[in-house]
């Protein structure tokens, strides 16, 4: 698991971020073993556990861990603590300003995408699908934290394992509507095919958004026996992104 050790936790400025991977869970195949996604078949005791394992190496309280039931849109809900019933909301963006509070972002592909202004004291999470992408996610993600202070020149960006522009190989027409929504993630796979890198056009709105201090996950999910990948192996586990300060 990235961030098991909190040594391997990416810290800056108070604001801290960290990513796992597959290992170090008690999740039976096909989701070993540290899926932590509640929604794709796995055993809901083994899903929680993991939650715990997780949270603890990383320094945090499970209980202060705050998921989203992610839909593929834009909609960013703004939080101060956990949700206070089992039911968690359709979001796919996540915003506080509660120090201590740790964000969480589940993906298996999809760019996990987490921000925070420590001057500000606010962090936020967001989960970036090719639909989200395109949907202004990230810019909701932005905007959400503006409106508690943030300043994007403040803010930093750490983007997440996610399948590579080399690998996300879609039909051309795809690709063209993509990319006359974020030019910058038109791609081609290694092989030569229509491609869409949903990191590369990530990167491009925060850009034009003004934030600087960026820095992306070389791993490609698809390519990575180490991480979950839906599209290479469809029925599998989720892999999570979390995203706090001091």
């Amino acid at each position: 698991m990235i961030g098991q050790r909190r040594d391997a936790v990416i810290s800056a400025s108070g604001a801290h971020f960290a990513f796992t991977d597959r290992w170090g869970g008690v999740s039976a195949v096909p989701y070993e073993e540290l899926n932590l996604g509640g929604a794709v078949g796995d055993d809901p005791d083994a899903v929680r556990t993991n939650r715990e394992l997780a949270a603890k190496a990383l320094g945090l309280d499970p209980a202060r861990v705050v998921w989203m039931n992610q839909v593929h849109g834009s909609d960013v809900a703004q939080v101060d603590g956990p949700w206070p019933t089992r039911r968690t909301p359709a979001v796919d963006g996540l915003v506080t300003a509660t120090r201590g509070l740790a964000l969480a972002v589940l993906t298996a592909d999809c760019v996990p995408v987490l921000l925070a202004d420590p001057v500000a004291g606010v962090v936020a999470a967001a989960h970036a699908g090719r639909p989200g992408m395109i949907a202004g996610v990230v810019p909701e993600a932005i905007a959400a934290m503006e409106s508690l202070g943030a300043d994007p020149a403040r803010i930093v960006a750490r983007t997440g394992p996610a399948v590579c522009g080399r690998c996300y190989e879609v039909p051309d027409a795809m690709r063209a509507e993509v990319a006359a929504v974020e030019p910058a993630a038109y791609a081609e796979t290694s092989w030569g095919t229509p491609a869409v890198d949903v990191t590369a056009g990530v990167h491009a709105q925060l850009e034009r958004l003004g934030v600087r201090d960026r820095e992306q996950s070389p791993v490609c999910t698809l390519e990575s026996g180490d991480h979950f990948s839906y599209r290479r192996d469809r029925t599998t586990g989720r892999l999570a992104g979390y995203v706090w300060l001091d």
